[in-house]
């Protein structure tokens, strides 16, 4: 247990100040710009309930195409009545996921676009977003600037789980490490990446990552193996209006593609379980032994936990009560994966609007 305790401690040591500081939370900044030469690009598929607002955001400032999914509602009419161009997808051809067919369409209709500006149908962006994230891109030379936008945290499950997501996705991706030209790390947010168009065709455009469920990390490995520049911030204005009312929804969310991170590998999955373990759950039940020593590593682990994701749950304007509380914010996500992998396994792995994108049955 003293063993435990000091390895659990030692990690979050190495977490708060060898990882590139991804706990310490900070707003990315306004720059202010033209944004004339940019298109957006919205994949739907039956998002009549937020693609209003997601176009509205953008119209004012710059060119809307929303690619229709083969949508069963009313999404093409709601986003031609709110000022966008409609694509109408073609059939899904073999290799490519639904969402990345989709987006590669749309990247066809904005070919004389220097950057195309990569979003979702429940992102409503501020009103001077786009136009922040080029003046960015040109004044840092970047070739994809992302945005982790700000989830919505209404319910209650949202509250208890949305600020550990964003957390743990950080913790993956430190910020500093992408932008860092010298570390392979590469990570975007996929609700807001805005990428240079000349990048976008070296890497071999959106084909490059046609089968890929984590398309926006996929994206940035392949512009930063081709030498471009990355960059993620956080952002509190622009924001995602897609609700998660249920700790079952959340729980489905992660389960979309928690193995597909882990590469679908069983060994991956026992070792990040086991890590997982040690690192959240390992603290609070050391302070319940009987071993003073082992009781001690184990309240400092949780300290430091409780220290380290206090600046989130600050950003997502949550008390800091729920600190503590991040190891059984962590089972539920462990658990959340396990069942990644069972579906996987059972050929329901990658579940979204209908379409099973991943799966090791025949």
């Amino acid at each position: 247990m003293i063993v435990l305790g000091a390895v659990s401690a030692a990690i979050w040591i190495y977490l708060l100040i060898g990882r590139g500081g991804f706990w310490r939370v900070r707003e990315a900044s306004k720059w202010g710009g033209d944004s004339a030469s940019v298109v957006a690009v919205i994949p739907a598929r039956d998002e009549a309930a937020s693609v209003g607002e997601a176009v509205d955001s953008l119209v004012q400032q710059t060119n809307v195409i929303v690619v229709d999914d083969h949508s069963s509602d009313a999404t093409v009419e709601i986003a031609r009545r709110h000022g966008a161009t409609v694509v109408n997808g073609n059939p899904l051809p073999p290799g490519w996921t639904g969402k990345m067919w989709a987006v590669a369409q749309g990247v066809e209709q904005a070919e004389d676009s220097e950057y195309v500006l990569l979003t979702d149908a429940d992102i409503v962006h501020a009103p001077r977003n786009v136009a922040d994230l080029v003046a960015r891109a040109r004044a840092e030379n970047l070739d994809l600037v992302s945005l982790m936008v700000l989830l919505r945290t209404e319910s209650f499950a949202e509250r208890a789980l949305i600020p550990a997501f964003v957390f743990f996705f950080l913790k993956l991706y430190p910020p500093a490490w992408i932008a860092n030209q010298r570390r392979r790390t590469a990570g975007a947010a996929g609700g807001c990446m805005l990428i240079r168009r000349a990048m976008l065709e070296k890497i071999g455009g959106i084909a490059a990552i046609r089968s890929e469920l984590i398309d926006d990390c996929a994206l940035a490995r392949a512009v930063k193996r081709a030498g471009g520049k990355v960059s993620l911030g956080l952002t509190r204005e622009t924001r995602s209006i897609r609700e998660y009312g249920s700790f079952a929804e959340i729980w489905r969310m992660i389960s979309r593609t928690a193995f597909t991170q882990l590469n679908y590998s069983p060994l991956t999955l026992c070792g990040t379980l086991a890590g997982l373990a040690i690192t959240y759950l390992a603290p609070p039940v050391l302070v319940l032994t009987w071993s003073p020593i082992a009781a001690a590593l184990g309240g400092a682990a949780w300290l430091m936990m409780s220290i380290a994701y206090t600046p989130m749950l600050r950003f997502y304007r949550r008390s800091i009560a729920w600190a503590p509380a991040l190891p059984l914010i962590a089972l539920f996500y462990s658990a959340a994966t396990v069942d990644s992998a069972i579906r996987y396994w059972t050929g329901r792995g990658g579940t979204w609007k209908g379409r099973a994108q991943a799966s090791a049955a025949p």
